[in-house]
């Protein structure tokens, strides 16, 4: 018996320019979308045109031609590279006789199927339900617009219209109550982690651009158990949507939390943005930002364009950031690593290159680290464990009056250790 496969939809790729000097580039990473959706793109329509029309978004003429053009391609949805609003979407489907999806919409059901933690899911469903919700349109059966109380959990004389959208407004604030109480969990684990006086860093940018390589390359190289603090990477459009955080120690003892972001695209629908606040709030609580670039992508300055607007915009702001141009390898005649000021030019599966990485991340964390001697009396052992445990020990040596450690220290040990310090 010869197995069902279930073939990816076709789709027709569709836009209008409006004038922008990005439109080439946001086609393109259309058609990207559309494949980490499982769209199968059979075809791609343009329309040079100032400025989108009311009815229908495109411009006279064009949508016959996209109906045609879709029948001819057999695609059964169109991909729009715009937000639609209700009456546009409603015009072009009965006009062109195809599903149409927006693009918001299809960023959306990215983010859903890519969502693992209740708290992605449920800021995903908040985000589909606030762009859902205006576009629900009255019934075709007229029988159906209004009735009495006798319909079962509609009031009386309540439309079937009023009733849809009492209830997505309901399920979005109770998911809002559920989200709220998760953050609250979220902060507890932020305040204990800052409690323990770690730095943080944050791996920020655009989707596919490398963050989680990033992230997995350090942890190889200096996590205790590597392989059991691994994050999910694969070469696709928002394989990350939960925030992952973990501890890195260095081999001069030094410490910070490395916390690896959702990655961010354009034309980032405002709901989503919204709904995905509280977990980029990891980088928003950062002491030092590392904007990851897909440097071997000719589009990676309108990506990191983006990248600075979306911070920008959920009031990210005057955190130091290193700039890493990764991929480097896949650039051909590109010298790497290479460090210019905060900018990297490395490769994250590059040792050469994280050890650069490592070396500007210690430039900023740690610039008001300093070299003290101590002499620790022998009944205070667990001072001496504090001090080798949690600093960068130089030497250490036995005298009569105790132990005497040089060891490099960050201000607030060096405050805790005060009482032992030996004057210079």
């Amino acid at each position: 018996m010869q197995e069902n496969i279930l073939q990816p939809e076709k789709v027709l790729v569709t836009g209008i320019s409006r004038g922008r000097e990005d439109f080439d580039y946001t086609m393109t990473e259309l058609v990207e979308l559309a494949k980490a959706n499982n769209y199968d793109v059979v075809g791609e329509l343009r329309q040079n045109l100032d400025r989108s029309t009311a009815a229908f978004y495109f411009g006279s003429g064009k949508v016959e031609e996209i109906r045609e053009l879709a029948d001819a391609y057999d695609a059964t949805t169109v991909l729009v590279n715009d937000e639609l609003s209700p009456s546009q979407l409603r015009n072009l489907e009965r006009e062109t006789k195809h599903h149409i999806v927006d693009r918001t919409q299809l960023i959306l059901e990215i983010f859903a199927n890519r969502a693992q933690s209740k708290t992605a899911k449920m800021q995903v469903e908040i985000a589909q339900l606030q762009y859902a919700l205006p576009r629900l349109h009255p019934s075709a059966n007229k029988l159906d617009q209004q009735g009495g109380g006798g319909v079962a959990n509609r009031g009386a004389g309540e439309t079937k219209l009023e009733m849809d959208k009492r209830v997505l407004n309901k399920r979005i604030a109770r998911l809002r109550r559920e989200l709220k109480d998760a953050d609250v969990g979220e902060e507890v684990r932020r305040a204990k982690r800052t409690d323990k006086e770690l730095p943080t860093v944050a791996l920020v940018g655009y989707t596919n651009a490398g963050k989680s390589t990033t992230m997995n390359g350090l942890l190889e190289k200096f996590a205790d158990h590597p392989e059991t603090k691994q994050v999910f990477e694969k070469d696709m459009l928002f394989a990350t949507l939960d925030t992952s955080v973990r501890q890195i120690t260095l081999p001069n003892n030094r410490k910070f939390l490395l916390s690896d972001t959702v990655g961010f695209v354009s034309k980032l629908p405002h709901t989503l943005v919204d709904a995905f606040k509280a977990t980029l709030a990891e980088a928003a609580s950062a002491d030092l930002l590392i904007q990851v670039v897909d440097y071997a992508d000719p589009h990676y300055p309108d990506m990191m364009q983006v990248t600075e607007k979306t911070l920008d915009s959920i009031g990210i702001h005057d955190i130091p950031m290193i700039v890493a141009y990764n991929k480097a390898d896949l650039k051909a005649g590109t010298v790497f690593p290479e460090v210019n000021g905060d900018d990297l030019i490395y490769s994250a599966r590059d040792a050469a290159s994280l050890d650069k990485l490592t070396e500007l991340i210690q430039s900023h964390l740690f610039a008001q680290d300093v070299t003290n001697q101590y002499l620790i009396p022998f009944d205070k052992g667990q001072v001496v464990d504090f001090i080798n445990r949690e600093t960068s020990v130089e030497n250490t040596d036995y005298t009569e009056n105790g132990t005497l450690i040089t060891t490099t220290v960050n201000p607030i040990q060096a405050g805790q250790l005060r009482d032992y310090l030996v004057e210079a």
